[in-house]
């Protein structure tokens, strides 16, 4: 797509106030693949003035007609997943087949659920002789990160606008292109000037002047923790409510007698996922000690299969990569023993990291401890069961997880004591329904479903 290069506020396309740009660089092959502005205070202050005008609208309008306008969101953007794949593609560097079956495919999915829930969802309720009015929380400033940019955008505008919010967003930087495609498909579906709203920018900029706004009622963010602590800092402050889904250092638990095979197998491809680029990555893998040294061979196989620039795309920038090798780096200098990748750059061009097994790896170690962010998985071994859930709850994130066992039942009781959101059992699917979200420093409130809706709703009661 050709950038815009102006700011979506109001219905309609606006130039910036200012002259400042973002440079987008496909990480693949450091090509600069387009321009967009770089938006300040004056521009947020403008789409959040657009987005309380449209407020009242929006939230008066009955469900069932919110409803109708997201399912024509969906439509458009299933119309165009071959042209959001391709975008993604070109500032994200993920290998086309993943931005066509997770970055483009995944948002439609979402899109649709919450076109479903708008219209079902029971915005009224009776308790004794009260009614209970589940209403919207008002202006959204929604802040997205670069990893997978559409599906997080629409994860917060969907729910935003199924509780009759309206929205401004303020997109990752290294992947604003995502952004404008969205705000077009949310022009073409028809929904009323002002009810959605994007400013591209910094974060330190238009990001803090977005979370600082007096006329935002929450600010949505998916981000590091640290941003995230500082966002909940500047929104406490007003006491403006928040959502945040931070960082993870999630553990992928097999205990004994599990199909072993398979859980590695499932496992690797977990972390392989995205460069490694997923806050949920199972980034710990938890073993017994009589089989550690036969699942470190199987996941060193099956590292193999994931070749840079085919299989698996670049990190998202210079930053990002420096970042990784360092995690490396340290995991060698504190006796971590590297089975497979390390730093030697696996191509010529483009910010690709060599997808990184460690082995020998022991609960303290900072690559046991810390969001790495890249292509890099932890073999961790324990003497019992106790010392495997010991060390899945041993760190200060709780995301995500899985846990791998020889019937459900024994997986189930292990992960009812786990200390993070969401745990797969046995290889269990993904569900677009289920509410996602951390425990600890992983974050505040869930995202997707019925739970993701009710973030971006407030109570009253009426007593009669």
């Amino acid at each position: 797509m050709k950038a815009h290069d102006g700011m979506y506020i109001g219905g309609e396309w606006r130039p910036a106030r200012g002259r400042d740009t973002i440079t987008v660089v496909n990480p693949a092959d450091e090509q600069v693949v387009g321009h967009v502005p770089a938006g300040g205070a004056g521009d947020v202050d403008d789409a959040v003035r657009a987005a309380r005008a449209a407020l009242p609208g929006w939230a008066a309008t009955p469900p069932a007609e919110r409803a109708a306008r997201i399912a024509a969101l969906r439509d458009v953007l299933a119309a165009r997943q071959d042209e959001i794949a391709e975008t993604v593609t070109a500032e994200l560097g993920s290998p086309l087949p993943l931005s066509r079956s997770v970055h483009a495919a995944l948002p439609v999915a979402v899109a649709g659920s919450y076109a479903e829930l708008a219209a079902s969802y029971a915005f009224e309720e009776t308790l004794g002789n009260s009614t209970v009015l589940h209403e919207p929380i008002g202006v959204v400033g929604a802040i997205t990160p670069w990893n997978y940019p559409l599906h997080q955008i629409v994860a917060k505008v969907a729910p935003a606008l199924a509780a009759g919010c309206a929205v401004v967003l303020k997109p990752a930087e290294d992947t604003p292109l995502t952004a404008q495609l969205f705000a077009e498909a949310v022009h073409e579906a028809g929904l009323p000037a002002g009810v959605f709203n994007l400013v591209t920018g910094l974060g330190p900029v238009a990001g803090q002047a977005l979370a600082e706004h007096e006329g935002v009622d929450l600010v949505s963010f998916t981000g590091s923790t640290a941003v995230g602590a500082r966002i909940g800092a500047v929104a406490s402050a007003a006491v403006k409510r928040v959502a945040l889904e931070l960082g993870g250092k999630s553990a992928n638990v097999i205990l004994p007698g599990a199909d072993l095979a398979r859980a590695v197998n499932v496992g690797v491809a977990n972390v392989m996922a995205n460069s490694g680029q997923t806050c949920s990555a199972w980034t710990r893998m938890l073993v017994d000690a009589e089989r550690y040294e036969e699942a470190v061979a199987l996941a060193a196989a099956a590292f193999a299969k994931y070749v840079p620039g085919e299989r698996i795309g670049p990190v998202v920038n210079a930053k990002q990569r420096a970042r990784v090798r360092s995690y490396i780096e340290k995991g060698v200098e504190e006796g971590a023993r590297l089975v497979v990748g390390g730093l030697e750059a696996p191509m010529e061009r483009g910010y690709y990291v060599s997808p990184t097994l460690f082995a020998d790896v022991t609960p303290g170690m900072t690559v046991a401890q810390e969001e790495i962010f890249g292509p890099v998985l932890c073999v961790l071994r324990y003497e019992d069961v106790e010392d495997a859930l010991r060390i899945a709850n041993g760190t200060v994130y709780g995301l995500a997880g899985a846990v791998w066992a020889a019937d459900d039942a024994e997986a189930v009781a292990f992960a009812r004591r786990m200390d993070t959101g969401q745990v797969d059992i046995n290889g269990g699917r993904f569900n677009p329904l289920a509410p996602f979200g951390g425990y600890k420093r992983s974050g505040v409130g869930r995202e997707l479903g019925p739970h993701g809706l009710a973030e971006y709703l407030q109570t009253k009661s009426l007593q009669l």
